[in-house]
């Protein structure tokens, strides 16, 4: 689809296309998503958005992949506040996302406690996007879900304008 935008319309068109920090869950192998994220890369995309993850280690990584590969297109990381435990393990079981163990674990002993959850999900979603922007991230894409009120408090606790 990257090159068919590109051979009919040039540049008319800022393409972003997607990157899997974990691998696509359909994918056969991580080399073999790698590979597939590089075409998209070579048609012509101009960044790349992230999939959700929760583990900053798999972008870094990601990160050193392209770089390795020379892929010079920003990557964006995709971030999902967390509210609600049943919610964020349907998510990340959807799209392959690792849900850590020590956070899938405090999150089902906050499962009934919905504010408590919240909070806790704000934090450590505060720190992962902190790791992110401090380690060269150029940005951040927020998953929003049609609830923008969890990501204005990360926006908040960034020190970020509340643009929406």
């Amino acid at each position: 689809m990257v090159s068919f935008i590109r051979q009919t319309h040039g540049d008319a068109f800022k393409i972003e296309v997607a990157a899997y920090p974990e691998m696509h869950p359909q994918a056969a192998s991580p080399a073999v998503d790698f590979e597939n994220f590089q075409r998209k890369v070579d048609a012509g995309a101009d960044g790349a958005l992230t999939q959700l993850f929760y583990n900053a280690d798999a972008y870094f990584d990601f990160m050193e992949r392209c770089a390795r590969a020379r892929v010079e297109i920003p990557v964006t990381p995709g971030i999902m506040p967390i509210t609600g435990y049943a919610n964020i393990l349907r998510f990340c079981t959807g799209c392959g996302a690792e849900l850590p163990r020590w956070l899938r674990l405090r999150l089902e002993e906050l499962q009934n406690d919905k504010p408590a959850l919240q909070d806790f999900g704000v934090e450590v979603v505060t720190r992962l996007c902190e790791t992110l922007l401090g380690n060269g991230a150029p940005g951040l894409h927020f998953y929003t879900i049609n609830q923008a009120e969890p990501t204005l408090r990360l926006l908040q606790n960034l020190g970020l304008p509340k643009t929406v």
